[in-house]
């Protein structure tokens, strides 16, 4: 059997690993917005309502996730007439409806290495 007196031990070890990650982001717009401008215009609503009458819609699943929305009743649609005949005018109205309004996927790789050294000293 030897017989030490005294010494030393080096090892290393090295590993490595690689994450691969996706993360997707589904943003809903869960209510409308309406809005109109022009010049030489007006309502032609007796009581001169200028915002449609909102409507909410049954629940709905996109992707797991259940939601409802409140949307515009276009019936409602607010009327608009000239205000001076025969002058020049302009109208333009936007209407943003609910439902999904962006998607973001964002993609890394996550690449780790760790080494580890080890130093054992022994002696009598």
């Amino acid at each position: 059997m030897p017989q030490f007196r005294s010494g030393s031990s080096q090892t290393s070890s090295t590993s490595e690993s690689v994450i691969n990650e996706t993360i997707t982001s589904h943003q809903y717009r869960t209510g409308y917005s309406y809005s109109a401008s022009g010049h030489n215009i007006e309502s032609s609503d007796l009581n001169e309502y200028i915002n449609p009458t909102a409507t909410t819609l049954t629940e709905q699943t996109v992707g797991g996730v259940n939601f409802s929305w409140t949307a515009p009743n276009l019936e409602a649609v607010p009327r608009w007439k000239i205000a001076t005949p025969g002058s020049a005018f302009s109208l333009q109205e936007t209407l943003i409806t609910p439902g999904l309004d962006t998607v973001t996927t964002i993609t890394r790789t996550i690449n780790t290495t760790t080494t580890t050294e080890t130093t054992t000293t022994f002696g009598q």
